[in-house]
């Protein structure tokens, strides 16, 4: 049998939390800071850190980069790309085209 309290942690800020896996990310830290608006508040935690890792805030900055490039990156999952597809075409926009031929 397991002891719970072993998964028992506390962030920087205080804030008390549960976790299973080794992930460092306060779950209470990472909703706090979720935007209300914009690209980045319709994805995941993770999706949005790996957004925020490329500087991608925006769905035109999201344009600049080839749809390959973006599933590349850790924390961006298939369930990620239709919410991705749908920001750019509602801002009549799409990824970048991939020109390696």
């Amino acid at each position: 049998m397991s002891d719970i309290s072993k998964n028992k942690r506390t962030c920087k800020k205080g804030h008390h939390y549960f976790k299973t896996s080794d992930c460092p990310t306060c779950p209470i830290c990472e909703a706090e800071r979720k935007p209300n608006s914009g690209l980045l508040s319709i994805l995941s935690a993770p999706a949005r850190r790996a957004l925020e890792s490329k500087n991608i805030k925006t769905a035109e900055d999201l344009s600049q980069f080839t749809q390959k490039e973006i599933m590349s990156l850790h924390g961006i999952g298939q369930s990620s790309l239709p919410k991705l597809l749908e920001e750019l075409r509602k801002n009549s926009l799409t990824f970048k085209e991939n020109n390696s031929n």
